[in-house]
């Protein structure tokens, strides 16, 4: 198991929500390599104590991770990351899908990767 409560920050002045502040954290940190594949997060009691956050907070939060597949509940042995980020086939296909799009548009990769960066603003 991991201390999320040594990394993971939340603001609750910020506009974000805690529970989203808390699901992107999470997420950066699978990305980032802190919490591997396989790694049993601390339960909802737990985290919500370190963070000093409600539980129905945290609860959310894992909630959301758990349906976008990127945690796994495995009942009564907790939560845990799951062995692959969906976003990685998602993203792929989303990009095999856009590229194939804009080369039927006759619209080429720098033009492309334009409307990329335009959409994240």
């Amino acid at each position: 198991m991991t201390d999320l409560g040594e990394w993971v920050r939340v603001d609750p002045h910020a506009a974000k929500p805690l529970f989203d502040q808390l699901r992107m954290q999470i997420i950066a940190g699978i990305r980032e390599g802190r919490l591997a594949p396989g790694t049993r997060l601390p339960t909802v009691r737990e985290l919500s104590g370190e963070l000093s956050m409600a539980v129905n907070t945290v609860a959310r939060a894992y909630r959301e991770l758990e349906a976008a597949g990127i945690v796994e509940t495995r009942g009564r042995f907790g939560t845990f990351v799951a062995r692959a980020d969906p976003a990685d086939s998602a993203m792929a296909s989303a990009a095999h899908a856009y590229a194939a799009a804009a080369r039927s548009l006759g619209v080429d990769k720098v033009a492309a990767l334009g409307y990329v960066e335009a959409a994240f603003g």
